[in-house]
């Protein structure tokens, strides 16, 4: 039995249905939800249900009983980082009660200095859940995700088709993004197949890009000129504020656009090609389908 946690979410939903085009009987997938009623697309698919929620170790222990392989997708927890990891090493406490054989957690990829980055709180909570892991006893995998592609509309803002305009305090930073959907596909693929026991795998694009190239693209997209434009911090902390955008997704803003200029999530790497068995999808591939 195979369980996803986190199954109502996209990277879940995803997941689930990769497992299920890859073959694997209905009957042996079950997804962790904390509401059922939401899960019914999925029971409709003939996927079991199992409510639990990663704040209560009895609903776990119940809902991981007869699991084989365990997918925990990692808390998206909107408070401290600090509970996300507490959510984390609940189910892998609970899993090991309830004597599941194998956990794949996805985590975040990183490099050598990651603890001077400007998302060090956000990437320690993975390296403190990853140890936990570890030292649990149980088999597992690790999944070091990289940054998602779905993300550059988010930071080149809603309106950039019309305004023509990128503002983002990444200087000339680089990623590697890949598309969530893909990466869902890879723990699908991880899942169904041998040889993951005890590994560490980094799931990045094989090619990094900037937002000027990110500009130049969607200029070619849209047939208009789009600009890259990277003011300091303070100036488009001011910006933002004048548009009215709330300080929390502000502080969000700042804190990626600055592991971005600081090369934070700059790693290529050839292994999510592998497991998918093919390149993964472009950054002109992406702006293409959303922009185009």
């Amino acid at each position: 039995m195979i369980l996803v946690t986190g199954a109502t979410g996209q990277f879940g939903t995803n997941a689930i249905d990769h497992l299920l085009k890859k073959g694997v009987n209905p009957a042996e997938i079950s997804a962790l939800v904390r509401d059922a009623a939401k899960a019914q697309p999925l029971r409709e698919k003939g996927i079991e249900i199992r409510v639990g929620d990663y704040t209560d170790h009895d609903s776990l222990v119940k809902a991981f009983r007869s699991v084989d392989k365990l997918l925990l997708v990692s808390s998206n927890d909107r408070q401290a980082v600090e509970n996300r990891t507490a959510q984390h090493i609940a189910v892998i406490k609970a899993a090991k009660e309830a004597g599941v054989k194998h956990i794949l957690y996805t985590s975040f990829v990183r490099k050598p200095g990651y603890e001077d980055s400007a998302i060090a709180a956000f990437q320690n909570s993975h390296v403190q859940s990853e140890l936990f892991l570890k030292g649990s006893g149980i088999t597992y995998t690790i999944l070091q995700n990289g940054i998602y592609l779905e993300m550059i509309p988010i930071f080149a803002g809603q309106k950039v088709a019309e305004t023509g305009v990128i503002l983002f305090p990444a200087a000339e930073g680089k990623a590697s993004y890949v598309l969530r959907e893909e990466l869902a596909e890879a723990a699908a693929h991880v899942l169904t197949t041998e040889g993951h026991e005890n590994k560490t795998y980094p799931l990045t694009n094989t090619e990094s890009v900037s937002f000027t190239e990110v500009a130049q693209t969607l200029s070619t997209t849209l047939g208009k000129t789009v600009y890259y434009q990277s003011p300091s911090i303070t100036e488009f902390e001011t910006t933002m504020k004048q548009f009215g955008v709330p300080d929390l997704y502000i502080s969000m803003f700042i804190m990626w656009a600055e592991a971005i200029r600081q090369g934070t999530v700059d790693l290529q790497d050839n292994t999510l090609q592998d497991f998918l068995g093919r390149k993964p999808t472009t950054l002109n591939q992406f702006i293409s389908h959303v922009y185009g």
